[in-house]
């Protein structure tokens, strides 16, 4: 598995308080660069700028983050542009809290 892959589960540890979603599935993640180096930068929002976890959750990503193996140094950037909505989801994660339209009509005509 590579580092990316690692740190990618790292972060699909650390969930949201108030869903039982990981944060990576509930879309939360804009950006994530792995170098050669080892350093990780990480980009991320929160559902809402006035998040009740808004002071603890970049911490809980970092710490998971430094944990894995080859891991030389963690930077997270806490961003609010663009808005985070629940169409950044991943389906897995629309089905864990029952919201509707996981499958486009799209995908079903064919």
């Amino acid at each position: 598995m590579t580092l990316q892959h690692r740190v990618i589960a790292a972060l699909k540890s650390v969930y949201d308080p108030e869903m039982p979603v990981n944060i990576y599935e509930l879309g939360l993640i804009y950006g994530l660069t792995v170098g050669k180096d080892g350093g990780v930068e990480i980009r991320m929002t929160l559902t809402a700028p006035n998040c009740p976890v808004a002071g603890t959750l970049p911490g809980d990503v970092e710490r998971a983050v430094r944990a894995v193996q080859g891991v030389t140094a963690v930077k997270v950037e806490l961003i609010f542009d663009p808005p985070w909505s629940k169409d950044r989801m991943s389906e897995a994660a629309k089905l864990a809290l029952g919201i509707e339209d996981v499958i486009p009509v799209a995908r079903i005509l064919r």
